[in-house]
Protein backbone atom coordinates (compact mmCIF):
# COMPACT_ATOMS: atom_id res chain seq x y z
CA UNK A 1 0.00 0.00 0.00
CA UNK A 2 1.60 3.48 -1.26
CA UNK A 3 2.18 5.52 2.05
CA UNK A 4 0.49 8.56 3.34
CA UNK A 5 2.17 11.89 2.04
CA UNK A 6 -0.92 14.23 2.31
CA UNK A 7 -1.03 14.34 5.99
CA UNK A 8 -0.91 18.04 7.09
CA UNK A 9 -1.48 19.83 10.19
CA UNK A 10 -5.00 21.47 8.78
CA UNK A 11 -7.52 19.90 7.04
CA UNK A 12 -8.49 23.34 5.58
CA UNK A 13 -8.19 22.95 1.61
CA UNK A 14 -7.32 25.72 -0.71
CA UNK A 15 -9.47 25.26 -3.31
CA UNK A 16 -7.72 28.07 -6.00
CA UNK A 17 -3.92 26.22 -5.60
CA UNK A 18 -4.53 24.90 -9.41
CA UNK A 19 -4.23 28.96 -10.08
CA UNK A 20 -1.08 29.90 -8.90
CA UNK A 21 -1.48 33.75 -8.69
CA UNK A 22 -4.89 33.83 -6.64
CA UNK A 23 -4.25 32.94 -3.35
CA UNK A 24 -0.54 32.95 -3.30
CA UNK A 25 0.41 36.47 -4.13
CA UNK A 26 1.89 37.37 -0.55
CA UNK A 27 -0.65 40.06 1.08
CA UNK A 28 0.19 44.02 1.50
CA UNK A 29 1.08 44.94 4.96
CA UNK A 30 -2.28 44.96 7.24
CA UNK A 31 -2.91 44.42 10.56
CA UNK A 32 -3.24 40.36 11.67
CA UNK A 33 -5.72 41.08 14.55
CA UNK A 34 -8.38 43.01 12.05
CA UNK A 35 -7.61 40.13 9.26
CA UNK A 36 -8.48 37.93 12.43
CA UNK A 37 -11.62 39.52 13.26
CA UNK A 38 -12.39 39.51 9.75
CA UNK A 39 -11.92 35.97 9.15
CA UNK A 40 -13.90 34.91 12.70
CA UNK A 41 -17.13 37.07 11.23
CA UNK A 42 -17.16 35.82 8.18
CA UNK A 43 -16.87 32.46 9.53
CA UNK A 44 -19.90 32.86 11.70
CA UNK A 45 -21.81 34.11 8.97
CA UNK A 46 -21.82 30.55 7.02
CA UNK A 47 -24.14 28.32 9.33
CA UNK A 48 -27.21 31.33 10.63
CA UNK A 49 -29.24 31.01 7.43
CA UNK A 50 -29.10 27.38 8.07
CA UNK A 51 -29.96 27.02 11.55
CA UNK A 52 -31.90 29.93 12.36
CA UNK A 53 -34.97 28.30 10.27
CA UNK A 54 -35.99 25.40 12.41
CA UNK A 55 -36.41 27.19 15.21
CA UNK A 56 -39.52 29.21 13.80
CA UNK A 57 -40.14 26.33 11.24
CA UNK A 58 -43.98 25.06 13.34
CA UNK A 59 -44.50 29.50 12.68
CA UNK A 60 -43.55 29.50 9.11
CA UNK A 61 -46.19 26.40 8.74
CA UNK A 62 -48.58 28.15 10.38
CA UNK A 63 -48.78 30.83 8.82
CA UNK A 64 -47.85 30.25 5.20
CA UNK A 65 -49.65 27.17 5.06
CA UNK A 66 -46.63 24.96 4.19
CA UNK A 67 -46.91 21.61 3.74
CA UNK A 68 -44.19 19.41 5.69
CA UNK A 69 -43.41 18.28 2.21
CA UNK A 70 -42.97 22.11 1.30
CA UNK A 71 -40.96 22.90 4.34
CA UNK A 72 -38.23 20.29 3.84
CA UNK A 73 -38.00 21.76 0.39
CA UNK A 74 -37.35 25.00 2.48
CA UNK A 75 -34.53 22.97 4.67
CA UNK A 76 -33.14 21.76 1.30
CA UNK A 77 -32.20 24.51 -0.85
CA UNK A 78 -29.74 26.16 0.83
CA UNK A 79 -28.06 22.78 1.19
CA UNK A 80 -28.55 22.02 -2.17
CA UNK A 81 -27.09 24.88 -3.43
CA UNK A 82 -24.06 24.93 -1.47
CA UNK A 83 -23.04 21.98 -3.66
CA UNK A 84 -24.01 23.88 -7.13
CA UNK A 85 -22.77 27.07 -6.38
CA UNK A 86 -19.77 26.31 -4.36
CA UNK A 87 -17.60 25.01 -7.84
CA UNK A 88 -18.10 28.90 -8.78
CA UNK A 89 -15.66 30.38 -6.34
CA UNK A 90 -12.49 29.46 -7.98
CA UNK A 91 -14.13 31.74 -11.13
CA UNK A 92 -14.80 34.44 -9.36
CA UNK A 93 -11.16 34.48 -7.42
CA UNK A 94 -9.41 34.16 -10.58
CA UNK A 95 -11.83 37.22 -12.13
CA UNK A 96 -12.18 39.89 -8.80
CA UNK A 97 -9.75 38.60 -6.27
CA UNK A 98 -10.76 35.91 -3.11
CA UNK A 99 -11.16 39.29 -0.99
CA UNK A 100 -13.22 41.12 -3.09
CA UNK A 101 -15.59 38.03 -4.28
CA UNK A 102 -15.56 37.62 -0.62
CA UNK A 103 -17.16 40.59 0.15
CA UNK A 104 -19.06 40.94 -2.85
CA UNK A 105 -21.31 37.16 -1.48
CA UNK A 106 -21.35 39.13 1.87
CA UNK A 107 -24.03 41.43 0.13
CA UNK A 108 -25.58 38.80 -1.42
CA UNK A 109 -25.62 36.53 1.24
CA UNK A 110 -27.69 39.58 3.48
CA UNK A 111 -30.12 40.54 0.88
CA UNK A 112 -30.99 36.52 0.55
CA UNK A 113 -31.22 36.45 4.14
CA UNK A 114 -33.80 39.62 4.03
CA UNK A 115 -35.62 38.28 1.53
CA UNK A 116 -36.76 35.42 3.08
CA UNK A 117 -39.04 37.84 5.23
CA UNK A 118 -40.34 39.83 1.98
CA UNK A 119 -42.65 39.21 -0.88
CA UNK A 120 -44.42 35.91 0.78
CA UNK A 121 -43.59 32.65 -1.04
CA UNK A 122 -41.59 33.45 -3.69
CA UNK A 123 -39.06 35.85 -0.97
CA UNK A 124 -39.11 33.01 1.14
CA UNK A 125 -37.83 30.17 -1.19
CA UNK A 126 -35.58 32.67 -3.45
CA UNK A 127 -34.06 34.22 -0.78
CA UNK A 128 -32.97 30.60 0.36
CA UNK A 129 -31.53 30.05 -2.56
CA UNK A 130 -29.54 33.18 -2.93
CA UNK A 131 -28.28 32.46 0.95
CA UNK A 132 -27.67 29.14 0.44
CA UNK A 133 -25.37 29.82 -3.22
CA UNK A 134 -23.96 32.78 -1.13
CA UNK A 135 -22.46 30.38 1.80
CA UNK A 136 -21.66 27.73 -0.70
CA UNK A 137 -19.08 30.33 -2.12
CA UNK A 138 -17.80 31.65 0.46
CA UNK A 139 -17.31 28.20 2.17
CA UNK A 140 -14.83 27.51 -0.63
CA UNK A 141 -12.83 30.90 -0.71
CA UNK A 142 -12.27 31.38 3.05
CA UNK A 143 -9.98 28.26 3.74
CA UNK A 144 -7.58 29.25 1.40
CA UNK A 145 -7.35 32.46 2.78
CA UNK A 146 -6.93 31.37 5.72
CA UNK A 147 -4.07 29.11 5.21
CA UNK A 148 -2.20 31.59 2.82
CA UNK A 149 -2.38 34.53 5.34
CA UNK A 150 -1.77 32.14 8.38
CA UNK A 151 0.59 29.50 7.14
CA UNK A 152 2.47 28.97 10.35
CA UNK A 153 -0.66 28.81 12.48
CA UNK A 154 -2.45 26.17 10.20
CA UNK A 155 -3.64 24.08 13.25
CA UNK A 156 -4.46 27.02 15.13
CA UNK A 157 -6.73 28.48 12.63
CA UNK A 158 -8.03 25.43 11.59
CA UNK A 159 -9.54 25.31 15.28
CA UNK A 160 -10.71 29.16 15.16
CA UNK A 161 -12.14 28.49 11.46
CA UNK A 162 -13.94 25.42 13.05
CA UNK A 163 -15.03 27.56 16.72
CA UNK A 164 -16.55 30.30 14.24
CA UNK A 165 -18.53 27.73 11.99
CA UNK A 166 -20.21 26.32 15.59
CA UNK A 167 -20.34 29.51 17.02
CA UNK A 168 -22.58 31.12 14.47
CA UNK A 169 -24.54 28.42 14.13
CA UNK A 170 -25.34 27.75 18.07
CA UNK A 171 -26.23 31.65 18.37
CA UNK A 172 -28.98 31.50 15.72
CA UNK A 173 -30.82 28.70 16.95
CA UNK A 174 -30.77 29.93 20.68
CA UNK A 175 -31.49 33.19 19.69
CA UNK A 176 -33.45 33.40 17.27
CA UNK A 177 -36.85 32.56 19.21
CA UNK A 178 -35.98 35.25 21.48
CA UNK A 179 -35.42 37.58 19.19
CA UNK A 180 -38.78 37.04 17.57
CA UNK A 181 -40.29 37.90 20.95
CA UNK A 182 -39.14 40.66 20.83
CA UNK A 183 -41.45 41.18 18.15
CA UNK A 184 -44.12 39.56 19.44
CA UNK A 185 -43.32 36.35 18.30
CA UNK A 186 -43.35 37.00 14.67
CA UNK A 187 -40.69 34.79 12.36
CA UNK A 188 -40.00 38.00 9.98
CA UNK A 189 -37.72 39.89 11.89
CA UNK A 190 -35.97 36.84 13.45
CA UNK A 191 -35.04 35.45 10.49
CA UNK A 192 -34.59 39.06 9.07
CA UNK A 193 -32.16 39.90 11.90
CA UNK A 194 -29.51 37.58 10.71
CA UNK A 195 -28.37 39.58 7.78
CA UNK A 196 -26.94 42.19 10.06
CA UNK A 197 -23.95 39.88 11.12
CA UNK A 198 -23.14 39.46 7.34
CA UNK A 199 -23.26 43.52 7.12
CA UNK A 200 -20.95 43.39 9.86
CA UNK A 201 -18.64 40.81 8.84
CA UNK A 202 -18.56 43.30 5.26
CA UNK A 203 -17.69 46.44 6.88
CA UNK A 204 -14.57 44.57 9.08
CA UNK A 205 -13.67 43.05 6.35
CA UNK A 206 -13.56 45.74 3.70
CA UNK A 207 -10.22 47.11 4.76
CA UNK A 208 -9.00 43.88 3.49
CA UNK A 209 -9.73 44.81 -0.18
CA UNK A 210 -7.26 47.75 -0.40
CA UNK A 211 -4.00 47.05 -1.96
CA UNK A 212 -4.65 43.76 -3.45
CA UNK A 213 -3.70 42.72 -6.86
CA UNK A 214 -4.47 39.57 -9.10
CA UNK A 215 -1.79 37.94 -11.30
CA UNK A 216 -1.42 34.32 -13.04
CA UNK A 217 1.78 32.50 -13.13
CA UNK A 218 0.25 29.03 -14.41
CA UNK A 219 -2.57 26.22 -14.15
CA UNK A 220 -2.59 22.64 -12.95
CA UNK A 221 -5.39 20.01 -14.11
CA UNK A 222 -6.03 16.75 -12.35
CA UNK A 223 -7.07 13.70 -14.41
CA UNK A 224 -8.40 10.37 -12.94
CA UNK A 225 -10.33 11.48 -10.43
CA UNK A 226 -13.93 11.26 -11.13
CA UNK A 227 -13.43 7.29 -12.35
CA UNK A 228 -11.44 6.44 -9.27
CA UNK A 229 -13.73 4.10 -6.97
CA UNK A 230 -12.21 5.67 -3.78
CA UNK A 231 -13.05 9.03 -4.59
CA UNK A 232 -16.24 8.50 -4.64
CA UNK A 233 -16.33 6.49 -1.44
CA UNK A 234 -14.96 9.41 0.58
CA UNK A 235 -17.74 11.56 -1.18
CA UNK A 236 -20.37 9.27 -0.40
CA UNK A 237 -19.20 9.63 3.51
CA UNK A 238 -19.21 13.57 3.17
CA UNK A 239 -22.36 13.40 1.86
CA UNK A 240 -24.14 10.81 3.86
CA UNK A 241 -22.82 12.56 6.81
CA UNK A 242 -23.96 15.68 5.75
CA UNK A 243 -26.76 14.59 5.01
CA UNK A 244 -27.36 13.95 9.07
CA UNK A 245 -26.32 17.14 9.86
CA UNK A 246 -28.43 19.39 7.72
CA UNK A 247 -31.42 17.05 9.01
CA UNK A 248 -30.62 18.16 12.47
CA UNK A 249 -30.22 22.00 11.51
CA UNK A 250 -33.45 21.86 9.78
CA UNK A 251 -35.72 19.66 11.76
CA UNK A 252 -34.12 18.82 14.99
CA UNK A 253 -36.18 21.58 16.79
CA UNK A 254 -39.58 20.68 15.15
CA UNK A 255 -39.21 17.29 16.25
CA UNK A 256 -38.49 18.07 19.79
CA UNK A 257 -41.10 20.63 20.12
CA UNK A 258 -43.62 17.95 18.80
CA UNK A 259 -42.55 15.80 21.29
CA UNK A 260 -43.43 18.57 24.18
CA UNK A 261 -40.90 21.21 24.43
CA UNK A 262 -41.13 24.51 23.98
CA UNK A 263 -39.71 26.04 20.86
CA UNK A 264 -37.19 28.49 23.20
CA UNK A 265 -36.27 24.72 24.63
CA UNK A 266 -35.88 23.09 21.59
CA UNK A 267 -33.67 25.69 19.98
CA UNK A 268 -31.25 25.83 22.83
CA UNK A 269 -31.14 21.82 22.52
CA UNK A 270 -30.33 22.18 19.17
CA UNK A 271 -27.20 25.14 19.81
CA UNK A 272 -26.11 22.61 22.55
CA UNK A 273 -25.52 20.06 20.20
CA UNK A 274 -23.69 22.40 17.78
CA UNK A 275 -21.57 24.10 20.49
CA UNK A 276 -20.19 20.12 22.33
CA UNK A 277 -19.18 19.64 18.21
CA UNK A 278 -16.25 21.91 18.45
CA UNK A 279 -14.62 19.47 20.52
CA UNK A 280 -14.78 16.23 18.37
CA UNK A 281 -14.34 18.84 15.61
CA UNK A 282 -10.67 20.10 17.01
CA UNK A 283 -9.72 16.33 18.09
CA UNK A 284 -11.14 14.49 14.95
CA UNK A 285 -8.18 15.37 12.96
CA UNK A 286 -5.70 15.26 15.57
CA UNK A 287 -6.60 11.59 16.06
CA UNK A 288 -7.09 10.48 12.61
CA UNK A 289 -3.25 11.69 11.81
CA UNK A 290 -2.04 9.16 14.20
CA UNK A 291 -3.17 6.50 12.31
CA UNK A 292 -2.83 5.24 8.95
CA UNK A 293 -6.04 3.67 8.85
CA UNK A 294 -9.73 5.67 9.84
CA UNK A 295 -12.22 3.19 10.24
CA UNK A 296 -12.52 2.82 13.88
CA UNK A 297 -12.61 6.67 14.64
CA UNK A 298 -15.22 6.75 12.05
CA UNK A 299 -17.19 4.05 13.06
CA UNK A 300 -17.17 5.53 16.69
CA UNK A 301 -18.59 8.82 15.51
CA UNK A 302 -21.07 8.07 13.05
CA UNK A 303 -22.22 5.33 16.17
CA UNK A 304 -22.70 8.43 18.59
CA UNK A 305 -24.74 10.34 15.69
CA UNK A 306 -27.09 7.71 15.07
CA UNK A 307 -27.55 6.89 19.27
CA UNK A 308 -27.72 10.75 19.80
CA UNK A 309 -30.26 11.11 17.34
CA UNK A 310 -32.66 8.21 18.85
CA UNK A 311 -32.20 9.50 21.83
CA UNK A 312 -33.63 12.66 20.87
CA UNK A 313 -36.19 11.10 19.14
CA UNK A 314 -37.40 8.32 21.60
CA UNK A 315 -35.42 9.11 25.17
CA UNK A 316 -37.22 10.30 28.41
CA UNK A 317 -37.41 14.17 27.95
CA UNK A 318 -35.27 14.43 31.14
CA UNK A 319 -32.76 13.22 29.62
CA UNK A 320 -32.41 14.75 26.08
CA UNK A 321 -29.48 17.11 26.67
CA UNK A 322 -27.13 14.25 27.74
CA UNK A 323 -28.37 13.07 24.18
CA UNK A 324 -28.24 16.72 22.83
CA UNK A 325 -24.31 15.98 23.93
CA UNK A 326 -24.10 12.93 22.16
CA UNK A 327 -25.07 13.68 18.66
CA UNK A 328 -23.19 16.68 19.14
CA UNK A 329 -19.96 14.42 20.20
CA UNK A 330 -20.34 12.31 17.00
CA UNK A 331 -21.44 15.38 14.12
CA UNK A 332 -18.56 17.61 15.27
CA UNK A 333 -16.85 14.07 14.76
CA UNK A 334 -17.90 12.55 11.55
CA UNK A 335 -17.69 16.49 10.14
CA UNK A 336 -13.89 16.45 10.96
CA UNK A 337 -12.91 13.06 9.98
CA UNK A 338 -14.78 13.96 6.31
CA UNK A 339 -12.31 16.40 5.62
CA UNK A 340 -9.23 15.30 7.34
CA UNK A 341 -10.12 12.29 4.68
CA UNK A 342 -9.77 14.85 1.64
CA UNK A 343 -5.91 15.29 2.83
CA UNK A 344 -4.88 11.91 3.74
CA UNK A 345 -6.81 9.73 0.50
CA UNK A 346 -4.77 12.33 -1.67
CA UNK A 347 -1.21 12.61 -2.69
CA UNK A 348 -1.02 16.29 -3.14
CA UNK A 349 -2.00 19.53 -2.08
CA UNK A 350 -3.86 19.85 -5.90
CA UNK A 351 -5.74 16.48 -5.89
CA UNK A 352 -7.11 17.36 -2.43
CA UNK A 353 -8.38 20.31 -3.94
CA UNK A 354 -10.06 18.29 -6.16
CA UNK A 355 -11.16 15.71 -3.94
CA UNK A 356 -12.63 18.58 -2.23
CA UNK A 357 -14.64 19.83 -5.08
CA UNK A 358 -15.99 16.77 -5.76
CA UNK A 359 -16.61 15.65 -2.29
CA UNK A 360 -18.59 19.00 -1.61
CA UNK A 361 -20.64 19.45 -4.90
CA UNK A 362 -21.69 15.89 -5.20
CA UNK A 363 -21.87 15.04 -1.29
CA UNK A 364 -24.29 18.38 -0.81
CA UNK A 365 -26.01 17.65 -3.41
CA UNK A 366 -26.95 14.29 -1.80
CA UNK A 367 -27.15 15.63 1.74
CA UNK A 368 -29.98 17.65 0.38
CA UNK A 369 -32.18 15.40 0.12
CA UNK A 370 -32.31 14.36 3.29
CA UNK A 371 -34.20 17.11 5.08
CA UNK A 372 -36.71 16.88 2.13
CA UNK A 373 -37.30 13.36 2.37
CA UNK A 374 -37.86 13.98 6.71
CA UNK A 375 -40.14 16.58 5.60
CA UNK A 376 -42.19 14.21 2.65
CA UNK A 377 -42.50 11.12 5.43
CA UNK A 378 -43.25 12.89 8.56
CA UNK A 379 -46.46 14.55 5.79
CA UNK A 380 -46.85 10.83 4.83
CA UNK A 381 -47.01 9.45 8.30
CA UNK A 382 -47.93 12.22 10.68
CA UNK A 383 -45.14 10.82 12.69
CA UNK A 384 -41.23 10.60 13.53
CA UNK A 385 -41.29 7.04 13.72
CA UNK A 386 -40.80 6.46 9.90
CA UNK A 387 -38.17 9.04 10.21
CA UNK A 388 -36.15 7.50 12.14
CA UNK A 389 -35.76 4.59 10.22
CA UNK A 390 -34.80 7.21 7.35
CA UNK A 391 -32.20 8.20 9.60
CA UNK A 392 -30.86 4.85 10.42
CA UNK A 393 -30.67 4.12 7.18
CA UNK A 394 -28.74 7.38 6.46
CA UNK A 395 -26.42 6.52 9.17
CA UNK A 396 -25.85 2.67 7.87
CA UNK A 397 -24.94 4.35 4.34
CA UNK A 398 -22.70 6.76 5.76
CA UNK A 399 -20.83 4.06 8.23
CA UNK A 400 -20.25 1.56 4.55
CA UNK A 401 -18.66 4.28 3.04
CA UNK A 402 -16.91 5.56 5.77
CA UNK A 403 -15.32 2.14 6.02
CA UNK A 404 -14.09 2.12 3.07
CA UNK A 405 -12.86 5.62 2.60
CA UNK A 406 -11.03 4.97 6.10
CA UNK A 407 -8.24 2.37 4.54
CA UNK A 408 -5.08 3.37 4.27
CA UNK A 409 -4.78 3.93 0.69
CA UNK A 410 -4.58 7.10 -1.63
CA UNK A 411 -7.36 7.78 -5.09
CA UNK A 412 -5.40 6.75 -8.28
CA UNK A 413 -5.29 10.73 -9.67
CA UNK A 414 -2.47 12.55 -10.96
CA UNK A 415 -2.07 16.74 -11.06
CA UNK A 416 0.37 18.58 -13.58
CA UNK A 417 0.66 21.47 -14.55
CA UNK A 418 -1.16 22.83 -18.47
Amino acid sequence: MPPVTSTSSSVLIDAEIDDDGVQHTPPPSSSPWLLLIGLVLVGMNLRPALSSVSPMLNQIKATTGLSGTLAGLLTTLPVLCLGLFGPLAPALARRFGAERAIALILITLALGVFLRTRFGLPGLFGGSIVAGASIGIIGVLLPGIVKRDFPRQASLMTGVYTMALCLGAALAAGATIPIGRLFGGDWHPALAFWALPALLALAVWWPQLRGRSISHHGQWTVSGLWRDPLAWQVTGYMGLQSSLAYIVFGWLPPMLIDRGLAPLAAGLMLSLSVMVQVLTALAGPALAQRSRDQRGLIAVMVMLTLAGLMGMLFAPPASLWMWAVLLGLGQGGTFSLALALLVLRTPDPHVASHLSGMAQGVGYTLASLGPLAVGLIHDLADSWTPVAVLLGGIAAAALACGLLAGRDRLVQARARPL
